[in-house]
């Protein structure tokens, strides 16, 4: 039996939060900002073929996020691999520091056990398949390669994924428990093999060295980066020094990457500050003492920046990672 939810008998003032609540309860914990100004309007079906759940969203223009604070809530959660369907609108999928510009009657893949976002720039239809990740039988460094892909209709396994997914969507209603338990099972052997194709294509194009002459520079400096974290001193200038380059041309080369320069050398610090908070020690390590390690010099400053990325603070953190301890 079907779930169905919408927004139509819902106050205004409580729509986006209304809906999102519905998705994080379906689906994965998540937060959603409206990027409209008018009312929020949403529609969500959802129902189960076998192991494989199906929703489709209708919703307005919205970011949908997944932060690593809302995973460390639930840390015994099973992961699940996610393909989302763009039926109508726009998508834009950012994970593992790739970006995926979705387009009407293409496909993207994520998984739930990692951050991610999605922005609906418009109003959008979605079909969404979420199944246990441990069920597809890919290892997980291959589904780290391919997550945050679109696939359009021509390239490989999409030609014959898409239209089978649409139709599974439309038609999961008015299948008896067998045969929808057989249709799951053709659903993780078809992603299962998309992911493999993916994965296969990524290494092909490493190994014959298909990569522009800026992409060695950035991982260069990415590099550099993760070197020098704990150097409250870094920052553009001194990264921009460092490899003979300008300012501005360093700015240049991230204009096609998720984050900004600065953001990235933040973030990366966030997360070994993260990473350090969570390990298990007879004696825990400060909050002030791990800040200034990885470079940041105003405890205020640090603890405002950790609860924007994580959701909680630097404290409830550790306190978050000891109990699942």
């Amino acid at each position: 039996m079907a779930l169905q939810v919408t927004t139509a008998a819902v106050p205004d003032d409580e729509k986006a939060a209304f809906w999102g609540g519905a998705m994080s309860r379906t689906l994965v914990p998540v937060e959603v900002v409206p990027l409209a100004g008018t009312p929020f309007d949403g529609r969500l079906v959802s129902q189960r073929l076998g192991y494989v759940r199906i929703s489709t969203l209708e919703a307005d223009a919205a970011r949908v996020s997944r932060t690593a604070g809302l995973i460390a809530r639930a840390p015994r959660s099973e992961p699940q691999v996610g393909v989302g369907v763009q039926v109508s609108g726009r998508a834009v999928l950012a994970q593992d520091g790739r970006r995926a510009e979705v387009s009407e009657g293409e496909l993207v893949l994520y998984d739930t056990g990692r951050p991610f976002s999605v922005d609906f720039p418009e109003r959008f239809r979605t079909h969404l398949f979420h199944l246990p990740r441990r069920l597809l039988g890919v290892p997980e460094r291959e589904l780290r390669q391919v997550a945050a892909t679109a696939v359009a209709p021509t390239e490989g396994c999409g030609a014959v994924l898409l239209p089978f997914l649409e139709t599974v969507a439309a038609s999961a209603h008015a299948y008896s428990t067998p045969v929808g338990d057989r249709l799951a099972g053709s659903v993780a052997d078809l992603i299962s093999t998309l992911v493999a194709q993916l994965a296969a294509v990524r290494a092909a194009d490493a190994a014959d060295g298909l990569h522009a002459p800026s992409d060695h520079l950035v991982r260069r400096v990415r590099e550099h980066i993760d070197r020098h974290l704990g150097d409250p001193e870094m920052s553009p200038e001194t990264i921009a020094r460092a490899h003979n380059i300008s300012v501005r041309y360093l700015h240049r080369l991230f204009e096609g990457e998720e984050v900004t320069v600065s953001r990235l050398i933040q973030q990366r610090r966030l997360d070994e500050c993260a990473r350090e908070l969570a390990r298990r020690s007879r004696t825990a390590p400060t909050v002030s003492a791990v800040a200034q390690r990885w470079g940041f010099v105003n405890p205020a400053h640090f603890s405002r920046a950790f609860r924007a990325a994580y959701g909680v603070s630097p404290r409830e953190w550790w306190v978050l990672q000891s109990a699942a301890d």
